[in-house]
């Protein structure tokens, strides 16, 4: 894989990369950006089992097998959304999603591959709650795109940290000076990086910076 070769160069990755084996990137191919959008929103600050089991709540106050879609959300009271768990919050925020998934902010998939990584992360933080770093979750593990770098990402920078044996997480703006250097293949890169932070934590040796 061109990939992995390329991030081997560097003799950490490449020990990593062997003590990890080959990447499993689980990319969400059958899901639109407006449904990553929502489950994005649903697990903002919270354990994932817990955002799984709002979103069963959220998925179960819709007829059928498929994703609600945004119309149908927009119809349906607070106090159902509420009851499956969302905050106000998010549930103001789901609803901007399904607003700008019917007014095209939000491409579909087949739309979005016409849309630069920039371009994407440009429209889709106009939506309320969306931020960059969302932004960039959903084009690597919805739409699969190749070079992304969430420099902002704890488990990004702690996962640097760890590689390098440093003593404290790199500034986002270095880290992505950094990474230059893994382009085009930063997406995995990324990937790699969270399993040298997951590796840390299980040793005991995570960063409190």
């Amino acid at each position: 894989m061109e990939g992995v070769r390329h991030l081997s160069r560097d003799s950490r990755f490449a020990a990593l990369i062997g003590r990890v084996g080959p990447p499993r990137l689980d990319v969400q191919r059958q899901r639109s950006p407006y449904e990553a959008l929502v489950r994005a929103i649903a697990h903002q600050q919270l354990h994932g089992r817990a955002a799984e089991a709002i979103l069963a709540r959220f998925a179960a106050l819709f007829p059928g097998d498929r994703f609600p879609d945004p119309d149908a959300v927009l119809a349906t009271a607070d106090t159902a959304l509420r009851g499956c768990g969302f905050s106000s919050g998010k549930i103001t925020a789901i609803r901007d999603i399904c607003a700008k998934a019917l007014d095209g902010t939000v491409p579909t998939r087949s739309q979005s591959y016409r849309l630069t990584d920039e371009a994407l992360i440009e429209r889709l933080t106009t939506i309320r709650g969306v931020g960059r770093w969302t932004v960039e979750m959903l084009l690597i593990f919805t739409l699969g795109r190749p070079d992304v770098l969430p420099v902002d990402d704890f488990g990004v920078r702690e996962g640097y940290r760890v590689l390098h044996k440093l003593e404290v997480q790199p500034k986002p703006k270095l880290l992505g000076e950094i990474g230059l250097a893994w382009a085009p293949h930063r997406s995995l890169a990324t990937w790699y990086l969270y399993r040298a932070a997951e590796e840390a934590k299980r040793q005991g040796q995570m960063s409190r910076a």
